[in-house]
């Protein structure tokens, strides 16, 4: 059963291959809530997103990752999903054999459980999610991003998140390869998403969060949090880079 969608991490630390990349995170996200993530290359942030989902080659060293009170962290990331956390990847993978609309529905039986809709209810959730991403039928017999452009890998990225239903959404670098009638439509399946989950998107650029208004945006530089603000704060980004929160970060 679903909870109220309260995800707390607190002191998280985490490394690969004995390489320390998380250095004491700490973040709240709820429902309803949009939360941007933004910092350099190598700040930390796609290993954030990998940890909350529970990637193996990651090891957290310290630290705590709750979903409504229960602990994730000794969940696998089926069960996680499970639970309702779900992840948009960067560079999502292609399935070749498996075509969209069985993925799509094995999906959401796995995922919703008892909750999934039977066959005409999916069909008529289905449609509709199409047609807010503006997707051809014919998407459906397609194989798994076998073929596809960027900006078909990110419509079926954000198709499955309205169809999954997540209490969290963590979204990375969904808005990169886009262009902006692609940018557009991405943000409107988000958007008709976030009344239902806290949202986290991971992003270099301001441009997503014109059309997604964040409540925070949080800079990561080496592994820490080093600022939090409104939407003003990626305004400011843009404007002056990072350069000047670097301080902050060796503290």
């Amino acid at each position: 059963m679903r909870g109220n969608g309260i995800l707390e991490i607190h002191d998280l630390h985490a490394s690969i291959q004995g390489e320390k990349i998380l250095k004491g995170i700490n973040l709240i996200l709820k429902k309803g809530e949009v939360h941007a993530l933004m910092g350099r290359n190598g700040s930390g942030k796609s290993t954030l997103a990998k940890v909350i989902m529970g990637h193996p080659d990651y090891e957290v060293t310290s630290g705590t990752i709750t979903l409504d009170g229960q602990n994730i962290l000794e969940m696998e990331p089926w069960k996680r999903a499970r639970l309702g956390v779900f992840m948009s990847f960067q560079y999502p993978q292609a399935v070749p054999g498996l075509q969209v609309g069985n993925f799509l529905r094995k999906s959401v039986q796995a995922i919703r459980g008892e909750n999934a809709p039977n066959a005409r209810e999916f069909r008529k959730e289905l449609n509709a999610c199409m047609e807010k991403l503006d997707v051809d039928k014919k998407f459906l017999g397609r194989y798994v991003n076998d073929g596809f452009s960027g900006g078909e890998k990110k419509r079926l990225e954000i198709l499955q998140l309205m169809l999954l239903q997540p209490q969290i959404a963590i979204l990375d670098e969904t808005d990169s390869g886009l262009d902006i009638d692609a940018l557009r439509t991405v943000s409107t399946g988000i958007n008709a998403s976030v009344d239902n989950a806290a949202c986290l998107i991971i992003t270099h650029y301001q441009r997503i969060l014109d059309h997604v208004n964040p409540n925070f945006v949080h800079v990561l530089i080496d592994g820490k949090i080093v600022a939090t603000d409104g939407p003003e704060l990626a305004t400011k980004l843009e404007e002056r880079g990072y350069d000047w929160l670097e301080e902050g970060a060796s503290e």
